[in-house]
């Protein structure tokens, strides 16, 4: 199937539609608008009580105010600390600490750490952010570091959510990101942290909404369409199977 980078980072923006079986009233749906306006433009010290708020009006709908958590934990990260210690409400957000903040990435740029030479018959098991460890310009193409290029054919095993690529079931494709919830409010992943997933030939699976772990071989190289690149990272799963909880 053939399909753009710009394609592939809207279906990830429209991925929070699974899984979302109850609609907002017009009051709730008017306050989420100007609250994700507020958080879109970084406008935290805004956002911050309007998500509360709109997070209190959630509380018999799980799907939905894990996402709102997620956006008031951001919101308080990028926060001033003098901004965030004045307010109790900060020190007050309950649930939210059980809805972790995604994972930072290792240290890219000059102070990447360069990934070991695999072992044979190793199977790496890595984040996908310490998988995509290097600076990639995805408009213009860059050059990926020769350690990277190395683990090219090697077994892997990897944690991420699901983003469906062909269709909603019976699904042969998809692409493996790091979080659902930063994509969903204008931070898609860099297109090194995607890893683009082909189930095995005939062996469709279902959606699963929560996080996942493919393991299978994976392929290093740039690829393109109609002069788009549109992957780094492609593995040929032979396993796709919820995470332990």
């Amino acid at each position: 199937m053939k399909f753009r980078t710009i394609a592939l980072l809207g279906v990830l923006c429209a991925a929070s539609a699974f899984g979302q079986s109850t609609q907002p009233s017009n009051a709730s749906a008017a306050l989420e608008l100007r609250a994700t306006q507020a958080f879109n433009n970084g406008e935290y010290a805004v956002a911050l009580p309007l998500l509360q708020k709109l997070a209190g009006t959630l509380k018999d709908q799980p799907d939905r105010l894990a996402m709102v958590q997620e956006q008031i934990r951001v919101t308080v990260k990028n926060l001033p600390p003098q901004v965030a210690s004045a307010d109790p409400a900060v020190t007050s957000l309950g649930s939210t600490a059980a809805v972790p903040l995604p994972a930072p990435g290792a240290p890219t740029g000059a102070d990447r750490v360069p990934h070991p030479a695999p072992k044979a018959g190793e199977v790496l098991e890595m984040t996908i952010k310490d998988l995509g460890n290097f600076d990639f310009d995805a408009e213009h193409g860059s050059p990926i570091p020769d350690d990277v290029k190395r683990l090219s054919g090697t077994q892997i095993r990897l944690h991420g959510f699901m983003i469906p690529l062909d269709q909603a079931n019976e699904i042969t494709q998809f692409a493996l990101v790091p979080s659902l919830f930063a994509c969903c409010y204008g931070q898609p992943p860099q297109l090194q942290h995607t890893i683009v997933i082909a189930c095995p030939t005939g062996k469709a699976i279902k959606y699963f909404a929560d996080e996942i772990v493919v393991e299978g071989k994976l392929n290093v190289e740039v690829k393109k369409d109609d002069g788009f690149i549109v992957s780094i990272f492609n593995v040929d799963a032979s396993s796709v199977k919820p995470a332990a909880k």
